[in-house]
């Protein structure tokens, strides 16, 4: 800085001043300017050093922050690691974690899949086992079917054998013993009564055994003016052969049991057969059970009850015919296991259908009739009666006509019987159908009161006196408990006046009443009325 008198130097800092004028001057001015110069380059040089010195403090900050920066650096180098290894290690515990629950999941589901696969081998071991004991099962039950439609086609064809046998025999296996029954028939003569005699014939005959299915009604009369006893038999219908020759098991799917058809021819000639045994066995028992003193011959009928193919009617026909006489028919050998039966009836100049089977007839020796039953004349009551008749006010011989005509609209021949003698029998009447037809003993009861246990009882005894297939007892009043549980059992049917009543306007169109004085047990006002 200068000024008016002098320069001034700034010496380390501080102004000095310097004097112009004078050597004295001049000297201080070099010694000034020295200082100046020596303050200056002092200065300089203290600038240097200052410099310097903050040139090293600045290398020195900067070597202090790049240490820094370096440790900043290295410490967040080290922290990034230590992050990173932290996050490795977290990463690696993760994994080893969800390694851990990996393999602890997976051994859940191995062991889950290890006793699933041990329930499945256990479940098909069962099913095996199941199958096997089902298998060894059916395989038993389906050999126990074989056996048992083996066996059951063994005991079918035993039984057809066994048929065919019985049919074979019913000559030859006559029971014996037969002259105890002849007995029994003369008792019947002791009062000369030859309707009893007739009677006792049939009671005898039907008491004989024959194989089932063979054995038919007997139906008996005596003519003692050529001492003939007239017999008449049913003889089996077709049906008694076996259709069948055998049975066989079939192998099949389902297996069955099949049955092997006989031939119809050698159907034919078994019945044919079967046809001839019979009528011999029937004569041979009628001369057995009838006394040589009073009875010579036999006239012989053979019928069968059966249905005609063409028009569905009942018929009879007459299928084997002859007159023998005891004499001629002791020449037979019957129990000759060679005896030909048909040659035998052919001897006898017997009337023989060419083809029974077929039930072609032929013409009988005599017509049987009902002369042991002492028949009244008949009398047409019902188109005499009031439109609404009362059944008990009716007169006795119209009543019992009345059940006649009854009878005869059902389908049965009837007839109605004498009052006097007639053993407590008001009619008799025929039913003509096969297997279930036969003689029926009717008797009616026009009464107010219960009809009593011992009338049923008594009709009965009838029915097997007279060799009846059963016994009808018809009423206007009602029957007791006693005689409903006794009538079943002994071939009895019974018919109450409400029945009796439904039946009349069911068949003849009678609206009848009942004049009874009560209402029987049981019975509806509508019963009577």
């Amino acid at each position: 800085m200068t000024v008016a008198s002098g320069i001034a130097f700034p010496v380390m800092g501080h102004l000095l001043p310097f004097d112009l004028d004078g050597g004295l001057g001049m000297a201080r001015r070099k010694s000034l300017a020295a200082q100046l110069l020596q303050a200056y380059q002092a200065g300089k040089k203290e600038k240097a050093a200052a410099a310097k010195r903050a040139e090293a403090e600045l290398a020195r900050q900067a070597r202090a922050a790049e240490r820094e920066a370096a440790a900043r650096a290295r410490r967040e180098a080290r922290e990034e690691r230590e992050a990173a290894q932290a996050w490795v290690r977290a990463q690696k515990e993760k994994q080893a974690q969800q390694s851990a629950e990996s393999r602890k999941a997976e051994q859940i589901v191995r062991d889950l899949e290890k006793r699933q696969a041990a329930r499945a081998k256990e479940l098909e071991q069962k099913r095996r086992a199941d199958a096997r004991e089902q298998a060894a099962a059916e395989r038993q039950a389906k050999q126990q079917t074989v056996e048992a439609l083996r066996q059951e086609a063994a005991e079918r064809t035993a039984d057809v054998e066994k048929r065919i046998e019985a049919l074979a025999s019913v000559l030859g296996a006559r029971p014996g013993g037969l002259h105890g029954l002849r007995l029994q028939v003369e008792e019947t003569l002791s009062d000369g009564d030859l309707d009893g005699f007739a009677v006792g014939v049939e009671a005898a005959l039907g008491s004989i055994g024959y194989p089932a299915g063979i054995g038919g009604e007997r139906r008996a009369a005596f003519a003692p003016e050529s001492r003939e006893l007239i017999l008449e038999i049913e003889l089996p219908a077709q049906a008694v052969i076996p259709s069948v020759m055998q049975y066989r098991f079939k192998a099949s799917a389902p297996p069955s049991v099949v049955p092997q058809p006989r031939k119809e021819a050698e159907c034919r000639a078994l019945y044919r057969d079967l046809v001839a045994r019979l009528a011999l066995r029937a004569i041979d028992e009628a001369f057995a059970v009838t006394p040589p003193s009073l009875v010579d011959g036999v006239a012989f009928m053979g019928k069968v009850h059966a249905k005609d193919r063409a028009t569905g009617q009942a018929i009879e026909p007459c299928l084997v015919s002859v007159r023998v006489s005891r004499e001629g028919f002791d020449e037979l050998v019957l129990d000759e296991p060679e005896l030909d039966p048909v040659a035998s009836l052919r001897y006898l100049n017997a009337i023989v259908s060419q083809h029974p089977y077929d039930l072609e007839p032929v013409p009988p020796v005599v017509t049987f009739d009902l002369t042991r039953y002492k028949i009244a004349p008949e009398r047409d009551v019902v188109a005499g009666l009031d439109s609404r008749p009362d059944l008990v006010a009716m007169d006795p011989i119209d009543f019992e006509h009345l059940i006649r005509r009854l009878f005869e609209k059902i389908g049965l021949k009837s007839w109605v019987t004498q009052a006097s003698r007639d053993d407590g029998i008001d009619a008799v009447a025929v039913n003509e159908e096969p297997l279930i037809g036969g003689l029926c003993i009717i008797q009616a009861k026009r009464t107010k009161n219960v009809v009593s246990a011992e009338t049923v009882r008594s009709v009965a005894g009838i029915v097997n006196d007279k060799s009846a297939s059963k016994g009808i007892v018809v009423t206007t009043a009602w029957f007791g408990k006693a005689s409903w549980d006794f009538a079943p059992r002994n071939r009895v049917e019974l018919i109450d006046g409400r029945h009796l009543k439904s039946l009349l306007l069911e068949h003849l169109g009678i609206d009848a009443l009942i004049g009874l004085p009560k209402l029987p047990p049981g019975w509806q006002t509508r019963d009577l009325s």
